[in-house]
């Protein structure tokens, strides 16, 4: 467990990420706004002010606040306006009605106008514009007078204005930052590690948080190796029990004979064999949580018994009368579809329903293909504590391998294979291909150049092989949309920055330059420019 300083800090940071979350919002940038629309007018003698200002992630749009509407309305600025020329050119403009460019704008008819752009504080972008209108004396706006003094209010909006899209950024920025500190205290602060990056086991992990919380049966489906009993311990060191014991029993292992007895317990000369009296794992995960793995394989003659005591919490040892209570929860889990079973007769109906309040489905690690390489690099770093042996680390060909693999045994086969690589590897040597398992070898086949799919003929039929090609192009195509920005990269892609940092690695593209063809209309089967490492 984390020592309670580390706790404690953790803690503080997330009190502070919530102030910050609370201390901007949209509608403090609105009031603001709305604010300098009052002023301006009374300021300037103007009968009518609007502030246009860029819509956040839609540069073809802006977000005007004027007299008639401080709330703010968007607009899509049509060329011809004031607002548009101001915009475009980065100039103040003093303007009457027979100014060739005024166009309708949805603003009141003008006789004269002074309109100023709000340039950045660095200078080097315009942040939107004030549009004022009809000076309310004879008068028009003056150059000498009322443009000095826009320009310094318009100064005072380009701070406004970025220190708004800062303020979203941080929160942004603390948003991200609180996910993965919770995602960090899920895998590490409970006593139990979880390796993830995928998207479909942190929303697991959601869940799984949320169950936690709350004292309801869980029943946990997934094939062999994807990590059941791993989500039971997490569940348990997040609940109230969590003090308590956690007892993990694997039905399939134990012989129908002795089923009784190892759930139950058992009295002293019970039966042959019985030399001293046990207690049985319903006792033993007294105010804890009792894991049944592989649930399905139980005995059909144990479950009425089973039934009974999951439903009155109480139950008799073998050869006793005495009523004892039991006090736990269950987590239940199983490779087998249990509503199949109940169809087929092998499996009770009412206890298929008893067993769990929630089900948890775990991915195979074929559909999180995101996580392989990161356990591959944690099994590593373990297997060679455990073998006391140093590596030089993965071959990049094996890692494409890993990724191709299917891996029916799922976590548990790519932890078997990482410790059979580290055993016959020389010392200090790389990883190679051909200190895989002979089924790896076999199943993967040769490695497929990166080609654009086409529809009606893909070069391979690997989903593996074609996610990498068509990830590789679209993160190419992304960072040479942002100009190399790999914040703004990661904000379109949809994912963290640290696992663009993965995939740019693992795909070699770092310090590479980018060179991103236009898609055609009808995109004719053709290669992709080859990586490094597949050049000859």
């Amino acid at each position: 467990m984390p020592s309670q300083s580390v706790s404690k800090r953790l803690q503080l940071l997330q009190e502070r990420l919530d102030q910050v979350n609370q201390a901007w919002t949209l509608r403090d940038q609105e009031a603001l706004l709305g604010l300098f629309v009052g002023i301006l007018p009374s300021l300037l003698d103007a009968e009518w002010c609007r502030i246009h200002h860029a819509e956040p992630g839609i540069p073809q749009l802006w977000r005007g606040y004027d007299s008639d509407r401080p709330q703010g309305v968007v607009i899509a600025l049509t060329t011809g306006t004031i607002a548009e020329r101001v915009l475009t050119r980065g100039e103040p403009l003093l303007y009457d009605a027979r100014d060739p460019v005024v166009g309708g704008d949805g603003g009141p008819p003008r006789r004269n106008g002074l309109c100023m752009p709000i340039h950045s504080l660095a200078g080097t972008e315009i942040l939107g514009c004030i549009d004022l209108r009809n000076r309310r004396s004879a008068l028009p706006f003056t150059e000498e007078e009322d443009l000095p003094l826009l320009r310094t209010v318009a100064r005072h909006l380009a701070f406004v204005l970025e220190t708004a899209r800062l303020n979203r950024d941080i929160i942004a920025i603390s948003n991200q930052v609180r996910d993965d500190m919770e995602l960090f205290r899920q895998q590490r602060f409970e006593d139990v590690e979880l390796i993830t990056r995928s998207q479909k086991m942190r929303d697991l992990l959601n869940l799984v948080h949320k169950v936690s919380a709350v004292p309801v049966n869980v029943f946990i489906t997934g094939e062999s190796g994807t990590g059941k009993e791993v989500i039971a311990q997490i569940i348990h060191r997040g609940s109230e029990r969590r003090r308590g014991p956690f007892v993990a029993v694997n039905c399939s292992s134990i012989p129908e004979h002795l089923m009784e007895s190892e759930f139950f317990g058992h009295e002293k000369g019970a039966f042959t064999g019985a030399y001293a009296s046990r207690i049985g794992r319903f006792e033993e995960a007294c105010e804890g949580t009792l894991f049944l793995d592989e649930i399905g394989d139980m005995p059909l003659s144990i479950q009425p018994k089973f039934l009974r005591a999951l439903q009155e919490r109480e139950g008799t040892r073998v050869g006793s009368n005495r009523t004892r209570a039991y006090d736990f929860r269950l987590i239940s889990a199983s490779y087998r579809d249990l509503r199949e079973e109940v169809t087929r007769g092998k499996f009770r109906e009412d206890l298929f329903f008893r067993l769990f309040s929630v089900e948890i489905a775990i991915p195979p690690l074929r559909e999180r293909q995101d996580d392989i390489v990161p356990l591959a690099h944690v099994f590593l770093e373990r297997t060679c504590q455990k073998f006391k042996k140093r590596v030089a680390g993965f071959a990049p060909e094996t890692l494409d391998r890993f990724e191709s693999y299917e891996w029916p045994g799922n976590v548990r086969q790519l932890q078997h294979e990482v410790e059979r690589l580290v055993a016959l590897a020389p010392e200090g040597g790389s990883l190679s291909l051909e200190h895989c398992s002979r089924r790896i070898q076999e199943r993967a086949g040769g490695v497929v150049q990166p080609q654009v799919l086409d529809a009606t003929a893909p070069a391979t039929f690997s989903l593996a092989e074609n996610r990498r090609i068509m990830e590789t192009q679209l993160i190419r195509r992304t960072l040479a949309e942002t100009g190399g920005n790999r914040m703004r990269a990661a904000r379109l892609l949809g994912i963290t920055r640290q696992s663009l940092h993965g995939k740019i690695r693992l795909y070699g593209l770092a310090g590479k330059r980018l060179v991103v063809d236009p898609l055609p209309e009808h995109p004719p089967r053709t290669r992709l420019p080859m990586r490094e490492t597949d050049k000859p």
